[in-house]
């Protein structure tokens, strides 16, 4: 075939391949952009809605009112008068276990409202409120006995986790002027302005604390003012603070005295575990600074003639009067 005739060929097949596109076209013409603009604005539009083939009656659901979360101040006091330069030592004859003030019934309220937790404690203190005998035990299943003291399981209950609790306010060497020192905090767990005292406030929430300070050696005249921190710090942040009267002879009777006087003046309880010790062998002290060991056997005479189990059940009662007392 010659190459004129292929050409007319492909001629005559190209037009009405051409007017089928052309028909297309006109059937379905590419969109006009101004016609998109104008669907578009339509669309913006608040749309008509047709009414309701019926109507629907709606109950809205029911919404809880937060309850505010207060934040702990600091409370206007009037100044307090400093204890005088003689103070009697008929603080030997106070009970070991406390008797507790309406007024600390009002704090532990107060705490709560702040978000402090009524099955935490806080332990404060030095190597004799550090060590891993103190306490501890009560959150280990086997390695106590309660014997007459089955009582005391209420509040072992009721405060279960905070015994073996790691406080970060209980260190060998402590003495009240440590707890608003930065220096001593772990600044993984701890904020940078924290002292140990607001870390482990903030860290466990506790509504009671243990308190057992004493001098470590600063000038037996710092303590008063150190102490008397420790105690508003503690009321301000709506946690009950249980102070506990020293065995040991550091800053001899007068620290004893002075602890008893603030706790006078501010109403707050006395764990006088001084008078605990006296009739056991050194005091339950064999180096004048730590307590011997035994089980926690309550129902053993041979286990309460040493200082870490008198220690303990006394702590423990203590414990149960203070919580007791504020919270029903």
């Amino acid at each position: 075939m010659s190459s004129s005739r292929r050409v007319q060929l492909m001629a005559i097949g190209i037009v009405p391949l051409a007017l089928l596109a052309m028909g297309l076209w006109l059937a379905n013409p590419i969109p006009d952009s101004r016609n998109d603009e104008a669907e578009e604005r339509s669309a913006s539009a608040t749309p008509t809605r047709a009414a309701p083939s019926a109507t629907f009656t709606l109950t809205a659901s029911p919404t809880s009112t937060p309850t505010p979360t207060l934040i702990p101040t600091d409370i206007p006091r009037p100044p307090m008068p400093t204890a005088p330069a003689h103070l009697d030592n008929s603080w030997q004859q106070m009970p070991v276990v406390p008797e507790v003030s309406p007024a600390m019934k009002a704090v532990y309220a107060r705490g709560l409202a702040l978000g402090n937790e009524p099955h935490a404690f806080a332990k404060v203190g030095d190597c004799n409120t550090e060590a891993e005998f103190f306490l501890t035990p009560f959150d280990q299943a086997g390695t106590y006995r309660l014997g007459p003291y089955a009582d005391l399981q209420a509040v072992i209950d009721n405060f279960a986790g905070s015994f073996s609790h790691v406080s970060v306010a209980a260190r060998t060497g402590f003495g009240p002027g440590a707890m608003f020192d930065s220096t001593w905090v772990d600044p993984n767990i701890c904020l940078a302005t924290e002292g140990p005292l607001a870390c482990e406030y903030r860290l466990q929430r506790p509504s009671l604390a243990l308190i057992s300070l004493g001098t470590h050696y600063p000038p037996l005249a710092e303590f008063e003012s150190r102490m008397r921190a420790v105690i508003e710090f503690s009321l301000d942040r709506g946690v009950v603070p249980i102070l506990a009267t020293k065995v040991d002879v550091e800053g001899g009777d007068r620290v004893n005295a002075i602890i008893v006087y603030l706790a006078q003046q501010y109403e707050v309880p006395v764990w006088n575990f001084w008078r605990a010790a006296q009739p056991l062998y050194n005091h339950g002290q064999p180096d004048g600074i730590h307590f011997t060991w035994a089980s926690n056997f309550f129902d053993s005479p041979y286990a309460l003639r040493h200082g870490w189990p008198v220690r303990n059940l006394t702590a423990l009662q203590t414990l149960q009067a203070v919580w007791q007392a504020v919270s029903e």
